[in-house]
């Protein structure tokens, strides 16, 4: 092969020319409204249909879902302790950190990349506030056993689904299991809405104050009346239009990018499916005596394709990059988030020195774990040509 002869992006057409020209339209209509109105409404009602919630708030970002939703962990349950994964993006921890939460990091199932069940279980406590489970790349993170023992100590779950929209536990969608959910619409997600991210919940007082919190504080944003006649009953002091229930952001997204999502949501099923097919087509491609192929893919709706040895050898993991990008292969070494999170500068003295060491399953995908770009218009024979190239290393 050579120089760049093969190439492989991380993600391509993730937004169509149909989805241009949808907002094209949008856009030529008499006097359009941009910001927040009726499209970003539609799209919240048509996304909790899809994911089986009752309730959903557009916003601005998947890590602002996240920054919003343990800020409202913080008000319902006070300050203690996270559990959080050590293989996760960067804002979910983050977002830990910004509300003055004590992190406690869990090793992950090698065979799903998300947090071990049986680990988390056992860090469970009196000052745990949630559990903040990422399921990582399309991989499926629950189990029974997790659920229950959740549901025993009423410790709520917190569900990071960014990167596995349309994943399932039981038939079910992730994303409706935990007391809140948090989805990412970033470029190289399963859909795009340019940037966004929407939180949901089934627990109408959560919802109100997820509104709130997305929108200043306002109570002019709750739905409940009931609810906000009762602030401004309480606060007759104050302009009714201006009452600010809470220290919170402005997170809002745009009409733009809600056209945008109501249009990328229509073929979000059709398009799962077919990186479900590729995916398979990649770890049946892949020489098991190199790789890593014993993923767990019940529910799975794969996000990217995890490339891990099965052995640990810094000379060939070396030799590996160089021939990857010898031949226009592009990936991201450690997989989501750049590996082990406890490793990052951003954790310096909440992380002991040396501790990520303790956790082997994450260490190794820090060093020898990639992912590829998985997109629904791959085609089967450079799936082919992509294990090919792998494989003779």
């Amino acid at each position: 092969m050579g120089i760049n002869s093969f190439n492989h992006p991380l993600m391509q057409n993730n937004i169509q020319r149909n989805d241009l020209d949808i907002l094209i339209q949008f856009l030529q209509q008499d006097d359009p409204i941009l910001t927040q109105s009726s499209n970003v409404e539609s799209f919240e009602k048509e996304w909790s249909g899809w994911l089986g919630v009752d309730y959903s708030v557009f916003v601005n970002s998947g890590a602002s879902s996240n920054l919003i939703t343990m800020a409202i962990i913080k008000e319902l349950y006070g300050a203690g302790e996270i559990i959080v994964p050590t293989l996760t993006w960067v804002s979910d921890i983050a977002s830990v950190l910004q509300n003055g939460f004590d992190p406690v990091f869990i090793d992950i199932n090698p065979q799903t990349l998300c947090m071990d069940d049986e680990k988390i279980i056992g860090a469970l406590n009196a000052k745990t506030r949630a559990v903040f489970l990422t399921h990582v790349q399309g991989f499926n993170g629950l189990t029974d056993s997790l659920l229950q023992a959740l549901k025993e100590r009423n410790i709520p779950l917190i569900e990071d689904v960014c990167e596995s929209h349309g994943a399932t536990f039981k038939g079910k969608k992730l994303g409706s299991y935990g007391l809140i959910s948090n989805f990412s619409f970033y470029y190289a997600h399963h859909m795009s809405t340019i940037e966004g991210g929407m939180v949901s919940t089934n627990d109408e007082e959560i919802y109100q104050i997820i509104r709130m919190f997305r929108s200043h504080g306002m109570t002019r944003e709750m739905t409940n009346v009931k609810g906000k006649n009762r602030y401004i009953k309480k606060h007759q002091d104050l302009n009714a239009d201006f009452i600010f229930a809470y220290p919170a952001y402005n997170v809002r997204n745009t009409e733009i990018g809600a056209v945008m999502g109501r249009n990328q949501l229509k073929r979000l099923d059709k398009n799962n499916e077919k990186r479900n097919i590729n995916f398979k087509s990649f770890l049946s491609g892949l020489n098991e005596e190199i790789y890593r192929v014993d993923f767990d893919l019940e529910g799975c709706s794969n996000y990217a394709f995890p490339l891990v040895l099965k052995d640990p050898n810094f000379p060939f993991r070396d030799k590996l990059e160089n021939h990857m990008q010898l031949n226009g292969i592009e990936f991201r070494r450690g997989n989501a988030g750049g590996g082990n999170q406890m490793r990052q500068p951003y954790l310096k003295g909440i992380v002991k020195k040396n501790d990520w060491e303790n956790y082997p399953e994450v260490e190794h995908i820090h060093h020898f774990g990639w992912y590829i770009g998985n997109f629904p218009d791959l085609e089967e024979e450079k799936i082919q040509k992509l294990c090919e190239i792998l494989n003779n290393v």
